[in-house]
């Protein structure tokens, strides 16, 4: 990047954008890049929690049938010993059948729950986002701390086929 002298001490990168003008470009550039960013997360947190939501609803209803096989299991055995009679036996299959039905939905709750993942595009780009910012605050702090030379600097003067000196 060349210099130009625009007055006494003063130093201006030369090209149409001003440090100011880069700052403010990067600035801008920074908040798109972050909204892009949180949109996707959005995304894939939306993606990801529908298929939570599913594993959920199906623990949910093992609860239930573990809950029905408690309660009618209970109720059978208390039968059972009390009267030996076949309204009981009636019960302990119902309390079994409720309980196969309850490991099926926990298997199937379990199965599902491994398929939810963290949103891992959104936490790659991430990662390149903080690489990217990382190299442009060291190369900004390389050129604030270049020193403001007090020596004239050479005039850029685009070449053409017709000047002479």
């Amino acid at each position: 990047m060349s210099t130009t002298l625009h007055g006494p001490g003063t130093r201006r990168t030369t090209g149409n954008s001003s440090l100011g003008r880069l700052v403010s470009d990067t600035t801008a550039d920074l908040q798109k890049l972050m909204r892009q960013e949180v949109a996707l997360a959005k995304a894939e947190i939306r993606q990801e929690a529908k298929k939570a939501g599913e594993a959920a609803g199906l623990f949910g209803g093992a609860g239930f049938a573990g809950y029905m096989a408690v309660v009618i299991g209970s109720l059978a055995a208390m039968f059972g010993l009390a009267h030996v009679v076949d309204i009981a036996w009636a019960a302990l299959i119902i309390a079994g059948i409720w309980a196969i039905l309850g490991a099926i939905m926990a298997a199937l709750g379990r199965q599902r729950m491994r398929r939810v993942s963290p949103p891992h595009r959104t936490v790659e780009t991430l990662k390149e986002d903080a690489q990217l910012m990382r190299r442009s605050a060291s190369h900004a702090k390389a050129i604030a701390a270049e020193p403001i030379s007090s020596e004239p600097a050479e005039l850029l003067v685009p070449h053409t086929e017709h000047s002479h000196r």
